[in-house]
């Protein structure tokens, strides 16, 4: 139904603007919608929980789904067409279950899936790519739309748009909630005393960006220093880092930095959170700053 209302939409000589989430929407997908409704015409949102990208089925399971609130609230974004389906549906040539697929059944996610989550997250971003390069086969917009807090999966993203030829890819700042809290579907699942922990993750952030101000250029430093404000905290660290955006390396790279985004994910009890920012890059307490990707001059 989706490619089929797409298709009419593009024979109509309209553009196409395409949001993929996995639906549980908050106010960070509102905002993705509502830009996309600004600069095309007709905005399509997936709502699918995609099983190739979660490497645990526990996790998988408790991903919060409500598809009929998650339209109640596009309706009111300004989306025009909103569609899930099972694996099956998206990929009727291959098994049904996961477990039962080849390794060459799902997309190649490129140089920039090394490191940090690719390493973390075995598997996650073959199952993103591969997925992603689906929505955008079955939709063809001119634009796509995704949040930066998945800092490393807009990179992923937006080198399998190149490599296909479409969509540009859009990526959209971060929102925050009051606290600082980047706003993500799983803060659901956090506990009172899990989401005071998972504040500290901005904390840290801001920290690091602080200590760029200062004049620091040295990827230690950084790490050094948001392990310092992370260790006050009971979370548990699986990274706090720092990356060149403009010149990605699975590990940390080499000084003086010239640019950076310092990068960090954690848990919370059972919940895991990531998060980002652009050091050298404005931002203020509403989210982070938009910056170009590596590759968008040349789109």
């Amino acid at each position: 139904m989706a490619q089929l209302w797409c298709a009419d939409q593009h024979a109509r000589g309209l553009r196409v603007g395409l949001v993929p989430t996995m639906g549980a929407l908050h106010e960070g997908h509102v905002s993705l919608v509502k830009r996309a409704a600004a600069e095309t015409d007709r905005v399509c949102v997936s709502l699918f929980v995609n099983p190739l990208q979660f490497g645990e089925a526990q996790d998988f399971e408790r991903y919060p789904r409500d598809f009929t609130a998650d339209c109640d609230l596009l309706a009111e974004a300004g989306a025009h067409m909103a569609f899930t389906g099972s694996l099956d549906q998206f990929f009727p040539d291959r098994p049904g279950q996961v477990s039962e697929w080849e390794p060459s059944d799902f997309e190649d996610p490129g140089p920039f899936a090394e490191g940090l989550e690719g390493a973390f997250r075995p598997g996650h971003f073959e199952g993103v790519a591969t997925i992603v390069r689906r929505l955008f086969e079955v939709c063809l917009p001119e634009r796509a739309y995704f949040g930066a807090k998945d800092y490393q999966q807009t990179l992923v993203v937006r080198d399998l748009a190149r490599r296909m030829g479409y969509p540009e890819v859009v990526v959209c700042p971060t929102l925050r909630e009051a606290s600082g809290l980047a706003r993500s579907s799983r803060n659901e699942l956090l506990n009172p005393e899990e989401r005071s922990a998972g504040l500290f993750l901005s904390r840290a952030l801001y920290a690091a960006r602080g200590l760029w101000m200062l004049g620091e250029r040295d990827p230690m430093a950084f790490e050094a220093l948001m392990g310092s404000v992370l260790g006050q905290s009971p979370l548990e660290v699986e990274y706090a880092t720092v990356r060149d955006p403009k010149a990605w390396t699975p590990g940390r790279p080499i000084p003086p930095l010239r640019q950076a985004v310092a990068l960090i994910a954690a848990r919370a009890g059972s919940v895991r959170l990531i998060d980002n920012m652009e050091l050298d890059a404005g931002e203020g307490p509403a989210g982070a700053a938009s910056r170009s990707l590596p590759g968008e001059s040349d789109r």
